[in-house]
């Protein structure tokens, strides 16, 4: 009924450890929600553009320092990382099977975002929700897994880059049809306990966080890293925000969120990606459709 020209799928069960306790959930949302969701689309003649957000964690993790690539292996040890990995494999089944009508192609891109933080996240299990939890009643953070790594970045930095990639697939279409990473600059790759270091100092009022042994029966994997070199070269696209930045952005968030039970946000996040764009559309060697 909407006929649009181009289509976000960002839908998901998005959680590591939630997929043990509901894989059958896990796989019907992430891959045949994702089948369901490109059905629809090759049926509406109006679609022009298509990207598809799947995860940073779809490749198969070898727990290597090399950082992942668009063409590296997929996999997943986890329900949700094999999901992911389905969600791939599923685009890309549709692109060469449908999305290439010359009468009516789609351009279908997926994007593979590094482990996003920002305000509005209220999900358990997610480092910067937990940690706004722990500290605002004046509680230390429990951290499973400090030392492993991830790809820190706030989450408005990969929707730049999800923007640029949908102008350049409305634009060139099959050109640019296929995998993207969109991880943070290098120095963002931090250990959790880095990441919780700096949430704390930030929140301030005394804020702490301690380590808890991890849930054995519902492993992560300790390393990745994800490599942004194509989106770089062939978008453009590049973070501007540090991830100082990107903690003291999120930490901002959440505060004003909890100053007031009647508090509307919307003005705030409103606020927030207006200063963001300023940032970005300030650097001329990035400027994405914002």
């Amino acid at each position: 009924a909407a006929q649009p020209e181009v289509v976000f799928h960002l839908a998901a069960q998005p959680l590591v450890r939630r997929s043990y306790a509901a894989p059958l959930d896990t796989f019907a949302i992430n891959v045949i929600g994702t089948a369901n969701v490109l059905e629809a689309l090759r049926n509406t003649p109006s679609v022009k553009a298509v990207v598809v957000v799947t995860s940073d964690k779809c490749y198969a993790n070898d727990e290597s320092s090399v950082a992942y690539r668009e063409g590296d292996p997929l996999g997943g040890k986890d329900p949700y990382s094999a999901s992911k990995a389905c969600a791939e494999l599923v685009c890309e089944a549709y692109r060469r099977s449908f999305f290439q009508n010359p009468t009516n192609p789609i351009a279908l891109a997926t994007a593979r975002a590094g482990n996003v933080i920002g305000g509005g996240d209220w999900s358990h299990d997610r480092i910067m929700a937990d940690a706004v939890r722990a500290f605002a009643s004046g509680e230390a953070l429990c951290v499973r897994n400090p030392s492993s790594v991830r790809p820190w970045q706030h989450v408005l930095e990969p929707i730049a880059g999800y923007l640029m990639l949908a102008e350049r697939l409305c634009r060139d279409g099959q050109q640019f049809s296929g995998a993207w990473n969109f991880g943070p600059n290098d120095d963002a790759n931090v250990q959790v306990s880095a990441l919780a270091d700096q949430a704390a100092r930030q929140w301030s009022n005394g804020a702490r966080w301690q380590a808890q042994n991890s849930n054995g029966d519902a492993p992560e994997a300790h390393l990745l890293r994800i490599d942004s070199t194509k989106a770089r070269q062939l978008l453009g696209w590049k973070p501007v925000l540090s991830l100082d930045d990107s903690i003291r952005l999120t930490i901002e968030w959440y505060r004003h969120a909890l100053s007031s039970p009647d508090t509307d946000m919307y003005d705030e996040t409103r606020a927030q990606i207006r200063a963001y764009s300023d940032k970005l559309l300030s650097r001329p060697e990035t400027r994405p459709p914002l």
